[in-house]
């Protein structure tokens, strides 16, 4: 009987070695398609590409994402959970407003990963994503000082989301400048106009 268990602990240490393992491959992989993302552009974001970058085998990564549209979600999901975060810890609206914006300029990886969502998809990474976007509303709604308990209140943190999604590609791509506004100037409006 003693040797039984001894085999059984031996074989479940080595299954959650192997589980730490992926975990860490996952995240490597995931790693070095932020790298490639910042250099090429998440909508020209390759496997092969990422696959190098990581050190892995093209063929591999499959094993831990089905296609570049999973691996674009994984990416985007990363972020909208730290989107989330930063948000809680700004405080406040305007702070949340600006930490998202900073943010968001810095990727593009959640614009991206939109042509990835397929209508009522349901996949893991899907799911993964839709979790954190509600989340990163949650923690907007939850930044402008009372929840979004209607359905209007609902309505007004998807569009002050919307509107920070779309001043941070408007600053990113330079087309914010070039008409004469500041990112700055426009958070301050979104800020008045949103306020509880």
């Amino acid at each position: 009987m003693i040797p039984a268990m001894v085999e059984a602990a031996v074989q479940k240490r080595q299954g959650g070695g192997r589980a730490a393992a992926k975990a860490a491959s996952r995240n490597a992989i995931l790693e070095a398609a932020r790298r490639v993302a910042a250099r090429d552009g998440a909508r020209d974001l390759s496997l092969r590409g990422v696959a190098a970058a990581a050190g892995f085998a093209p063929a591999a990564l499959y094993g831990y994402f089905r296609s570049k549209d999973e691996l674009l979600l994984a990416l985007a999901a990363d972020d909208l959970g730290r989107l989330a975060r930063v948000m809680k810890e700004a405080g406040g609206l305007a702070n949340a407003s600006a930490a998202a914006l900073a943010l968001l300029k810095g990727t593009e990886t959640i614009a991206a990963a939109s042509g990835a969502l397929a209508e009522g998809g349901n996949s893991d990474a899907e799911r993964l994503f839709n979790g954190r976007l509600i989340a990163a509303l949650k923690a907007l709604s939850d930044a402008r000082g009372f929840p979004a308990d209607s359905r209007q209140s609902q309505c007004d943190v998807v569009l002050m989301a919307a509107s920070l999604s779309g001043l941070a590609m408007l600053s990113r791509s330079g087309r914010l400048s070039a008409l004469g506004f500041t990112p700055e100037e426009i958070l301050a409006r979104l800020d008045t106009r949103f306020e509880a």
